[in-house]
């Protein structure tokens, strides 16, 4: 879990550098459970450390797409601060969300209680538009950024059923479908779930 806080800050501290960049680390740090939340209560990276092994492997992901799509000189497309504000804040929304509680489970035979993560959402805000939201009160984001945290969980996200608001945005803002796609393959093809 160390390795992993001590590879986030690295990243972020060579890469975001604007106005609202330290409080934002800061909050992260010392008001939040970023470092040692889960990504999920039930799914992937559903362990202590998980929230920040995921936005890790979604910013390794995506600097790997948007070179498969744009070439090496893809920051010409998109600055390497863009990309690591995406990829390591987009699921900030989770942070303070999950405590740990106790349910039974039939463990060879004898009941026994048994830890998992709980939800609890104090800012019920959703999920994509929270993390923009959260963010937003420490720096401003580009509306590329803020476009592409938005609508990171693709048609996952149950706005994407009302509206033609994703298809605008993907269109508009390729990165945004580049973030989502890293952030899949992040979570079913380099993360495990906890049983």
């Amino acid at each position: 879990m160390e390795e992993a806080k001590q590879e986030f800050i690295k990243i972020y501290k060579e890469n975001i550098k604007r106005e609202g960049a330290d409080k934002l680390l800061d909050y992260l740090l010392n008001q939040s459970d970023f470092f040692t939340a889960p990504a999920s209560g039930r799914r992937h990276n559903n362990f202590e450390g998980g929230l920040v092994e995921h936005s890790l492997n979604v910013y390794k992901r995506l600097k790997n797409n948007v070179r498969l799509e744009y070439g090496d000189n893809y920051a010409e497309k998109i600055s390497e601060e863009s990309l690591a504000i995406m990829a390591l804040l987009h699921d900030i929304c989770k942070v303070n969300t999950y405590t740990v509680d106790y349910r039974n489970q039939k463990i060879d035979g004898a009941w026994q209680q048994v830890p998992y993560f709980a939800y609890s959402n104090s800012l019920p805000y959703g999920h994509g538009e929270k993390s923009v939201y959260i963010i937003s009160g420490f720096m401003r984001l580009t509306r590329e950024e803020a476009m592409s945290i938005n609508w990171h969980m693709g048609g996952f996200d149950p706005r994407a059923q009302a509206t033609s608001d994703l298809f605008d945005c993907y269109n508009l803002f390729p990165i945004a479908l580049i973030l989502h796609i890293a952030d899949l393959e992040a979570s079913y093809l380099d993360e495990k779930v906890n049983k």
